[in-house]
């Protein structure tokens, strides 16, 4: 199996890319977050990889961190997420947006990614839902959905907050961990003004 390549990068398409190691070139597929993250070719680049043996076909996956290949692999192992639809995922969402759809149960932000539609979202909310706060890309505190209850405050403070932000522009996935991140610090004293003001502070850097 291949875990990773390094060679000339001599071809970047839409979802792939062509690296030539030692005179042969293999074709990797990629996110279009990994692909806008190599350098333009003819240029020495290198991808961690994952390979995908079908009946028909080996195919390689690249990817820029180990963070998006190991969102690859969990999404992969969920029914109906075949690799396109993990790479599209991928590409709409990095991993930190990814655990903050789905602890916020973000289930728009999903259906945004190409071929998944209502029913998948749900089915990805539901198995990942444990999963997802455990994942790398979210950073100290990010997918804890306990925050409020652990804070004492009601919930309405966090729906409110992230309405009122919808309304300015704001899509939920990015606006959650700002929202719990406030209420979780300012404790019992957190306010809807408060939390808002704050939240437009941080998202406005």
């Amino acid at each position: 199996m291949i875990a990773s390549l390094a060679g000339l990068l001599t071809q970047v398409e839409s979802d792939r890319c062509v690296l030539d190691v030692n005179g042969v070139g293999y074709l990797v597929f990629a996110s279009t977050r990994t692909l806008s993250a190599l350098p333009a070719p003819p240029e020495l680049a290198r991808v961690l990889v994952e390979t995908v043996v079908r009946e028909d076909a080996i195919l390689l996956y690249g990817f820029s961190d180990s963070a998006e290949r190991d969102w690859f692999r969990l999404l992969t192992g969920i029914q109906g997420v075949g690799a396109r639809v993990a790479l599209g995922l991928l590409s709409t969402m990095s991993p930190s947006e990814l655990i903050a759809a789905i602890s916020s149960a973000d289930k728009a932000s999903l259906t945004r990614a190409p071929g998944v539609g209502g029913r998948l979202a749900e089915r990805l909310l539901t198995e990942l839902r444990d999963k997802a706060p455990k994942m790398p890309g979210g950073g100290p505190g990010a997918g804890n959905s306990s925050v409020i209850a652990q804070a004492g405050q009601p919930a309405s403070i966090e729906r409110d907050a992230l309405l009122a932000l919808a309304g300015l522009g704001f899509r939920r996935a990015e606006a959650w961990p700002v929202v719990t991140k406030i209420i979780a610090r300012d404790g019992e004293g957190a306010t809807l003004d408060a939390v808002i003001r704050g939240a437009l502070k941080e998202l406005a850097r």
